[in-house]
């Protein structure tokens, strides 16, 4: 989470080569093993990782296959905006683009990707059977893959070891949220300029809602109950909320109802911040050489409140669009982003903790990335594997989803809403005024599905 926010994601030889193409020759509109086949449009999310991709394509991809890739990156909002409506109109622009685990099973409903199954059963070198389950399953459709992570995530609790030292305090290893307050108080200013604590403030479901929601089950609430009925306006969500927009008033970053996923990690790299709760991911950024709070840092499960845990879980993945004009290159690029060659070219080239990892088991046992990913490995593998997307709460739920409600209409809706809590934590309405309308556009939501 994403929070903000979770993600998220192989050439390795002529028979895997020959493999895919023969398994795509004939697969949805556009595929062809024509000269157009030698390019690939790819529209990513600019984290990290991503930009990592766009960098080593070129010398490695392209040379070993002579397939071109084109890269359009934008920010989280802008690329889920732009994705729905490329694949939604089916316009072929872009071949691939990089989906979560929230937007693939209903594109792939809606006859807007193209399978993976095939291609994935027919290469053996790209042993699906290392995805890791969860990553899998959240990216199947009627018993079809229609997506190949790029990274995986949950979520969890980061800050600066040197700093809580400094001030005297001690960071439980399962911290409640009431404590992370308390702590945020404490740390607030012991370095100059440097705030307690980053949050997601910035509008988008899949922006500030991603750590929210996650607060908000542990708290208790819940955007539906088994019934559809509503719960925005109920006293769990509204606590919830108060206390998160309270805490980044209190003691959060500057500029907290702009700042997203990308601006969170830089206040934590640059020292404007003590602590961070977000994305598993992002501690690989934190841990590379050259980052400035590289071995400062310490990592501990997501805070609660009345649940056993309270991670997310979270893919970035690349999926084809139906309509896209280069089919088989778009496999090829696809079974080589998601490879374990690919995770050891940035382990060795670039160091093993900027691998777009947290999605294969091999990775979690690699000794190499075990040494350089010392600092949080542990603790990432045990937060998306104490997840269960189905039981979030404390209450049964209607549809699965942990930082999301696994239904099209919740990406519109939650975005909604969370204007009106960025609009709170500006200090322009009340948390009671967003939420009261929050349950209005929710509940019509509901009744849909009652």
């Amino acid at each position: 989470m994403l929070k903000n926010s979770r993600a998220k994601r192989l050439v390795a030889g002529a028979s895997m080569v020959v493999a895919a193409a023969i398994a795509l020759s004939g697969c949805a509109a556009g595929g062809s093993s024509s000269a157009a086949n030698k390019v690939v449009n790819v529209l990513m999310v600019n984290n990290p990782q991503m930009v990592d991709l766009q960098k080593l394509t070129a010398a490695n991809f392209t040379k070993q296959t002579g397939i071109k890739v084109n890269f359009t990156l934008l920010p989280e909002n802008d690329l889920r905006a732009k994705a729905s409506q490329e694949f939604s109109s089916q316009a072929g622009q872009y071949d691939v683009a990089t989906l979560s685990n929230y937007e693939v099973p209903s594109y792939a409903k809606n006859g807007w990707l193209t399978s993976l199954s095939d291609n994935v059963a027919a290469d053996k070198t790209f042993d699906q059977a290392d995805i890791l389950p969860a990553m899998t399953k959240s990216l199947t459709s009627g018993g079809k893959i229609y997506a190949e992570p790029f990274y995986g995530e949950s979520s969890f609790l980061m800050y600066r070891t040197d700093v809580f030292a400094k001030a005297g305090l001690t960071m439980p290893s399962n911290p409640t949220w009431q404590q992370v307050a308390d702590l945020a108080a404490k740390v607030d200013g012991v370095v100059p300029g440097m705030k307690g604590i980053c949050l997601r403030g910035q509008p988008g479901w899949g922006q500030l809602f991603a750590p929210l929601t996650t607060v908000v089950n542990t708290f208790g609430g819940t955007w539906f109950n088994k019934d559809w009925t509503a719960g925005v306006n109920s006293p769990a969500f509204e606590d919830a909320t108060n206390f998160y927009v309270n805490l980044i008033k209190a003691h959060g970053e500057s500029g907290a109802a702009q700042s997203g996923y990308t601006e969170c990690l830089n206040d934590l790299q640059q020292g404007k911040v003590a602590m961070w709760y977000d994305s598993t991911a992002a501690a690989g950024s934190l841990e590379a050489a050259g980052s400035p709070v590289a071995g400062k840092l310490g990592y501990v499960a997501a805070p609660v409140v009345k649940t056993a845990n309270s991670g997310w879980l979270y893919t970035w993945a690349f999926a084809i669009q139906k309509a896209g004009k280069n089919q088989t290159a778009a496999q090829k690029f696809i079974e080589w982003a998601s490879s374990k060659q690919y995770e050891n070219l940035v382990g060795t080239t670039l160091g093993w903790s900027r691998v777009p990892a947290d999605k294969r088991t091999s990775t979690f046992n690699n000794p190499a990335y075990q040494k350089s990913a010392a600092a949080f490995y542990k603790q990432t593998e045990t937060a998306i594997n104490s997840v269960d997307p189905a039981n979030p709460g404390v209450q049964p739920r209607p549809a699965p989803g942990i930082q999301f409600v696994a239904i099209p209409e919740f990406a519109d809706m939650a975005t909604q809403v969370s204007q009106d809590v960025s609009s709170a934590i500006a200090g322009q309405e009340t948390v009671a005024q967003a939420l009261a309308k929050g349950q209005a556009l929710a509940q019509k939501v509901g009744d849909k599905y009652k």
